[in-house]
């Protein structure tokens, strides 16, 4: 019988450092996206590919993204009495999108070490795995694409997105064939590579894994930055199983820097009904003006 994938890992626990000082108090997920926190938009792309069951890791000050999903009696009940009907059906709906559970990463030791704190949570059976700084807009959610190929290939999966050769320090690398359509077959994975990457394409934070990774997870060393990682782990993984990369259909926005964080808020603006027009005027103005006063753009 063929596996499938039921449940998700969402780790939410980093300190989200380059946003201070907005994430002091805040959690970096519940920054927000026009009118949703980020982790709200990683939620909905899990849901709507067809998962059951979220396990979210947080740390410290992570209080505002249980209380997200949570039932709020009394703002439903203030709604209700305004008859603002659309507003307490979008709040209302929050609590019946998914059965979310939550578990705390006591200490800051890495990506790798986060995931491997949802061990008991998943058991023996494959799951996915969504950063909450990654949002991807695409036709077919991204995980979706990946749980399909994972219907056919029954083996884990990373997906993997083609980046420009100097952004590639930023990201884990992979090095491998194709084997397919948009699919290699990985041999060598690279975090953070500060030269000689072996390839541009970068792991953009979404995977499909076999369970065996707890094992390894338990046995890796600390790596890039003193941390657990991931890609460490992924590493032994390819070398005893047949590890593959996605290259998935739709846009990336690294919201976890200024820059993507910004360019994911003025794109999901535009898409916006309600938005998209007066904004758009207001961007054609904002374009106007550089050109009347003759700023420049910084390089």
């Amino acid at each position: 019988m063929k596996k499938r994938i039921k449940k998700a890992v969402i780790p939410a626990a980093g300190l989200g450092t380059r946003f201070l000082p907005a994430t002091k108090a805040m959690p970096k997920e519940m920054l927000p996206i026009v009118d949703k926190p980020t982790i709200q938009y990683i939620v909905e792309e899990a849901v709507h590919s067809g998962i059951e069951d979220i396990i979210i890791v947080t740390g410290r000050s992570k209080r505002a993204i249980e209380d997200h999903f949570d039932k709020n009696y009394e703002l439903e009940i203030n709604l209700m009495e305004r008859a603002k009907t659309e507003l307490y059906e979008i709040v209302e709906g929050l609590t019946n999108l998914v059965e979310i559970h939550y578990i705390r990463q006591k200490e800051a030791l890495g990506l790798g070490h986060a995931i491997w704190c949802a061990r008991k949570f998943i058991g023996n059976e494959p799951f996915a795995v969504l950063l909450g700084d990654m949002v991807i807009d695409s036709k077919v959610p991204c995980l979706r694409q990946m749980m399909d190929i994972y219907q056919q290939k029954q083996t884990s999966i990373i997906a993997v997105e083609a980046m420009d050769w100097n952004e590639v320090d930023k990201y884990g690398v992979i090095d491998g064939v194709p084997v397919g359509e948009r699919l290699d077959l990985i041999h060598n994975l690279v975090e953070k590579p500060k030269s000689n990457a072996p390839s541009n394409l970068a792991i953009i934070g979404r995977y499909i894994l076999e369970p065996r990774i707890f094992d390894i997870l338990a046995q890796t060393k600390p790596g890039v930055g003193g941390e657990i990682q991931l890609t460490d782990a992924l590493q032994i993984l390819a070398q005893e199983e047949e590890l593959l990369a996605y290259r998935y259909e739709g846009t990336l926005y690294d919201v976890g820097s200024k820059l993507g964080f910004l360019r994911a808020t003025i794109e999901f603006a535009m898409k916006n009904e309600e938005l998209s027009r007066d904004f758009g005027l207001y961007l054609a103005q904002m374009n106007n003006r550089y050109f009347v006063n003759n700023w420049k753009l910084p390089v």
